[in-house]
């Protein structure tokens, strides 16, 4: 720069030496001649300056040096984040439920695989959910020439979920029944541990499992239908696995399926039928087939109203094209990874797959395992967003400690640990039955089993769906503010947890469930004499009366352990209470009590079950405290709040009351 403005002090100066007078040329000379003068002093003045400027630079960038948010520095600190590690291996109440169920001719090779799958749910797979989530999918209607393409657009990493489903056998698993009764076992531990990091994907794989059973089923009466779907269903190759849909939610209701379906079936010469409806929501927007309900329509045009109006139908998707057209994609609070649209179908060819009205039944173990998936959902999301507070807590410090030192933050983990725990041996235990169900002999002990299996179902779907919204949002606290945060990926988990409690039934649609089931076995009932014979005579639906007594039985041992004395008593006491004070409420109390009934019903066979597993002998303390915690919550809140009055004819006015003070409303 100091070059340059010589350069044009010189230029100037011999222009001006041009076009000026002689005299004047002499005098610019001598000007200039007094500037080079002037130059070199103050050159010589500068590189004193200079040096004086350098001492100060130096003193002023030690001084920067020793504060921290200078310039791009950060800070010094930085939060250690929590780590993902196999999911498999340090979870010790799983590996103790298998080690007290599985036989050791399969215990080995179950548990090798799981640790496999425990370490790639910590790594690629739960890469692959982080990309899902980043890219949603999206719908590109029109093409832009104007034609209707109805295109769904997913990631990548979508598809190569897909892939790695049908590696992993997660649906296969379930059907090449490896491990003999366990195998329902095996596949649903196995979505236990995927589920977290499986990217919203296990959602269409609990229908494809569904949907293979319900097939399976079919064998015999519609071969042509197993032979052409079935392997495709329980393929473990990626290139000829199917996914299936279960269309069956339409405008006028969701779980009133008997009222709301309005899609018909107009039946062909060849047999085949078209379908025309408005299935207002599809999870499995990208199925290759599907399973749907229908109302056959007469040669009159009119249908059978009600549940007797609908049959099950099959739908080959991927043939149809613009025979099934996309309305519209969901835009939702969490499950944002997983495509769910409204969907008209027009005229697209179906075949009939039940008797005629029989089609809620046909599709009853397809719903069987869609809750169970649900809540297996539910209880690895408890389990998942535990095992990160847990090892958070080892990391972060708070008031000069680290949280695991902190005994307010610890007894707060604990309470959420007994909850998941309660929650996975209930899963696991639901799925041991359903594996014996479907691979045992019938016998008078498998057909108790099968009436508790009717009702653990619901309960567990509706109880574990429900208590993993309120634990998972605790352990968000546990983060504090980075649990609020997108980018920790944290929130996800609560946002997809909040989808459990209303698939596949609302809390109270299950609970209304539970007491259908009970009002159906009534027919059956069983009058006894109960053990304690201050509650007398009692009468009980048979369903009930077998359920009682699994839970005798299973809290049995833990009464001659007397660490588990006063569990077990708590357990045994609870659930003849809630029979008896079911047993005295009118047909009214007992709808408007169901979900207290539902609840009690659930604590107490998952305190059974906490009790049964702490009185094995390769139970540890951890075991026993656990059960002991658990027992010592309410287990009756049927009785507790019944007690109050809040279930007579007057409470449920006040009820309505109270909801619609000041709000104008008719019957």
């Amino acid at each position: 720069m100091i070059l340059a403005r010589k350069r044009s002090a010189f230029t100037m100066a011999c222009l001006q030496a041009k076009f000026l007078p002689s005299t004047s040329t002499q005098h610019i000379l001598h000007h200039s001649q007094q500037k080079r003068n002037l130059t070199q002093k103050s050159n010589s003045f500068g590189q004193h300056n200079k040096a004086f400027y350098i001492e100060s630079c130096s003193d002023r960038a030690a001084k920067v040096a020793s504060i921290p948010f200078a310039h791009a520095r950060l800070g010094p600190f930085f939060q250690e984040e929590p780590k993902l590690i196999n999911q498999f291996s340090h979870d010790a109440f799983l590996q103790g439920f298998l080690q007290r169920h599985v036989p050791s001719k399969h215990l080995q090779k179950m548990k090798g695989r799981l640790e496999q799958l425990g370490e790639r749910v910590a790594t690629d797979i739960y890469h692959l959910s982080l990309r899902m989530e980043s890219e949603p999918p999206r719908l590109e209607q029109i093409s832009a020439w104007g034609m209707r393409v109805d295109k769904l657009v997913t990631s990548t990493a979508w598809q190569e979920m897909k892939a790695v489903s049908a590696q992993l056998g997660l649906v296969a698993s379930g059907y090449e029944r490896e491990f003999d009764e366990w195998s329902r076992l095996y596949q649903m531990v196995q979505f236990y541990l995927f589920e977290p990091s499986g990217g919203l994907y296990g959602c269409p794989l609990a229908m494809t499992n569904g949907a293979a059973r319900s097939i399976e089923l079919l064998r015999d009466t519609h071969p042509w239908l197993y032979d052409h779907t079935f392997p495709h269903l329980t393929s473990r190759d990626p290139d000829q696995f199917w996914t299936s849909g279960q269309w069956m939610t339409e405008k006028r209701g969701g779980s009133d399926v008997a009222g709301g379906t309005e899609t018909v079936a107009v039946e062909q010469t060849d047999g085949t039928y078209k379908l025309y409806g408005y299935k207002w929501f599809s999870s499995a927007t990208d199925a290759d087939m599907t399973l749907t309900l229908a109302r056959i329509l007469d040669q009159q045009g009119n249908t059978v109203k009600g549940t007797l109006g609908l049959s099950l139908f099959y739908l080959d998707v991927k043939s149809q094209g613009s025979k099934i057209q996309i309305m519209k994609l969901k835009n939702k609070l969490g499950t944002r990874q997983l495509p769910t649209a409204e969907l008209l179908i027009d005229g697209a060819t179906a075949y009939k797959i039940s008797e005629d009205g029989r089609g809620v039944s046909a599709m009853s173990q397809m719903l069987t395992l869609t809750r169970i998936h649900t809540a297996v959902h539910a209880a690895g999301a408890m389990r998942r967003i535990i095992n990160l507070a847990r090892d958070y807590a080892s990391r972060r410090k708070a008031f000069g400690r680290l949280l695991l030192n902190h005994p307010l933050h610890v007894h707060t983990l604990a309470n959420m640990e007994v909850e998941a725990r309660a929650a996975a041996i209930f899963v696991f235990e639901a799925a041991r039955l359903l594996g014996r169900q479907e691979t045992c002999e019938r016998n008078e002990k498998l057909e108790v089993e099968e009436d508790v299996l009717r009702l653990v179902v619901p309960l567990l779907k509706l109880y574990v769906s429900k208590k993993s919204v309120s634990v998972v949002s605790e352990g968000l606290e546990c983060f504090g503010g980075q649990g609020y945060i997108e980018d920790t990926d944290l929130p996800r988990l609560l946002r997809d947890t909040q989808v459990t409690p209303i698939w596949e039934g609302t809390t109270n649609i299950l609970s209304l469930d539970v007491l259908r089931a009970i009002r159906k076995s009534s027919s059956k009932s069983s009058k006894r004499v109960t053990k304690e014979s201050k509650f007398g005579m009692s009468s009980l639906p048979q369903i009930l009366h077998n359920f009682q007594q699994d839970i005798l039985a299973r809290v049995s041992p833990g009464k001659e352990a007397r660490p588990l004395q006063g569990a077990a008593i708590k357990v045994e006491t609870a659930v003849n209470m809630v029979m008896r004070h079911w047993a005295d409420l009118d047909p009214s109390q007992q709808e408007m009590s169901a979900r207290e009934m539902a609840y009690s019903l659930a604590r107490i066979y998952m305190g059974a079950l906490l009790v049964e597993h702490a009185s094995h002998p390769s139970a540890t303390s951890v075991d026993v405290y656990t059960a002991q915690r658990w027992c010592n919550s309410d287990l009756s809140l049927l009785c507790t709040k019944g007690d109050t009055g809040i279930f007579t004819s007057s409470a449920r006015d006040l009820n309505l009351e109270l909801v619609f003070d000041g709000f104008s409303h008719s019957e």
